[in-house]
């Protein structure tokens, strides 16, 4: 027999007896006996076999500890919102989609069990964000700040749904620029109606600058399809959406480094503001690994609840008489930004306009300058034509809602009447898509 490194066991126990023995003599003691060389043989033996045993439990003791740390986290992680009700909605959703339910309910409920998921993998986030610093942190919560959008898109591009996709994009976008930022004007302007709310319109202006770029992405493939002048017809505008995704993630990226390394002090005001009115609420609840740990277990919720809600959505707008454009560009955003149109809401009725501007502003940001180039390329390795090509009624109205938004953030200040603009502005949106046919070109991939 041998042990682990290969070495035969009868040479090692003679090898064990020379050196007590060789030991034994130089002291000038008597040689050993049998009996202890067999003990000390057994005590080798013994110390071989607990480390094979500690590289063996090494993982297991780790991953035990790291259940442990999630089970002591779930009162904080997941009754720490007033949204904890509509988890209730999440079991119901996964027993509705085996087919006990109607699509029509099961996408209510996938609808309604996502937003505190939603709103607990941004805690999370932010916990994270304690553990990597702030650079790390920006780019944390830039990614799983849309997280949801993300995991539903992904979701609908393996199944060719394009136009879902790029509907339900839209519709967050013009969710957050008119009905939230619309919102916190409003009743910020209520709340303090004797003068205008301020907010830093340069860091205001950088992201207007950028919603314009993404808009000019979306303009050209759509103008170049109308006008039936492509190079070559089907694949041009293809080439030119993947080539202009490209450019935006630069231009995001570039964004980032902006805000986060070279102009940070444009934004030191505004992290100061924040800093000062919610030191309660930044207290460090969960570890390192226990945030990782939660991080993967909302994913994995929201991605299968993602997949209900995708299968769906053409059974509700066939139960529910309803035009597939109005629930993907008004209802899925409404239900799944309800924490960003709360918490936007607070900060303007606590005069941290900067704070509810960054809600708004800065996720509509996200979704057009990131999320939307990343499906693009993402759906190239997929073999899924995904392009920049919304058709001409989203993308106009994506124009002239960013316009309206760019002319209103140019003074700096707004009231209650600027917000009530806005909100004016997205039920005319709403009404367009309620009476509006979608019937788009057949995308090559789809």
């Amino acid at each position: 027999m041998e042990d682990y490194t290969g070495t035969p066991k009868n040479d090692i126990h003679q090898n064990g007896r020379t050196d007590l023995e060789l030991m034994a003599l130089v002291e000038g003691a008597s040689p050993p006996s049998d009996s202890t060389l067999l003990r000390n043989d057994s005590y080798r033996n013994d110390a071989m076999m607990g480390s094979c045993c500690n590289r063996r439990n090494r993982l297991r003791c780790r991953m035990s500890r790291l259940l442990t740390c999630i089970s002591r986290s779930i009162c904080p992680v997941l009754f720490g919102t007033k949204l904890n009700w509509l988890m209730l909605c999440v079991p119901m959703a996964l027993i509705g989609g085996q087919g006990l339910f109607g699509h029509g309910w099961v996408f209510v409920l996938s609808l309604l069990g996502m937003a505190p998921l939603a709103e607990r993998l941004g805690f999370v986030t932010e916990q994270l964000a304690f553990y990597t610093g702030s650079t790390v942190g920006g780019l944390l919560n830039a990614t799983f700040g849309n997280a949801t959008e993300m995991i539903i898109c992904i979701m609908a591009l393996r199944k060719k749904m394009i136009r879902v996709v790029q509907l339900s994009l839209l519709g967050s976008i013009l969710s957050n620029m008119l009905l939230v930022l619309g919102c916190a004007f409003y009743f910020g302007g209520l709340k303090h109606p004797h003068k205008d709310q301020k907010f830093n319109k340069v860091t205001a202006q950088v992201s207007a600058s950028l919603l314009l770029m993404a808009v000019m992405g979306l303009l050209f493939p759509a103008v170049l399809h109308a006008t039936g002048t492509e190079l070559q017809i089907g694949k041009s505008e293809l080439v030119l959406s993947r080539f202009s995704s490209i450019v935006m993630l630069v231009a995001y990226i570039s964004y980032l480094y902006f805000q986060l390394k070279s102009h940070r002090l444009l934004y030191d005001s505004e992290d100061a503001v924040e800093n000062d009115g919610d030191s309660d609420e930044d207290e460090v609840l969960l570890g390192f690994w226990t945030s990782i740990g939660w991080l993967t277990i909302l994913t994995l919720f929201i991605s299968i609840l993602s997949e209900y809600l995708v299968d769906a959505i053409e059974g509700a707008s066939t139960a529910w008489n309803v035009p597939i454009a109005f629930i993907s560009v008004i209802i899925l955003p409404i239900v799944g930004n309800a924490a960003e149109h709360a918490s936007a809401i607070m900060f303007a009725l606590k005069d941290k306009l900067d704070i509810s501007l960054g809600v708004a502003i800065g996720s509509s940001t996200q979704i057009s300058m990131f999320v939307i180039p990343f499906c693009v390329v993402i759906g190239w390795p997929m073999r899924t034509h995904m392009d920049l090509n919304f058709e001409l009624f989203e993308t106009a109205t994506l124009f002239i809602t960013v316009l309206v938004v760019a002319l209103m953030l140019q003074e700096g200040t707004a009231n209650y009447f600027k917000g009530l603009m806005l909100i004016l502005c997205y039920l005319i949106v709403g009404a367009s898509f309620f009476v509006h046919v979608d019937i788009p070109d057949k995308h090559p991939g789809s």
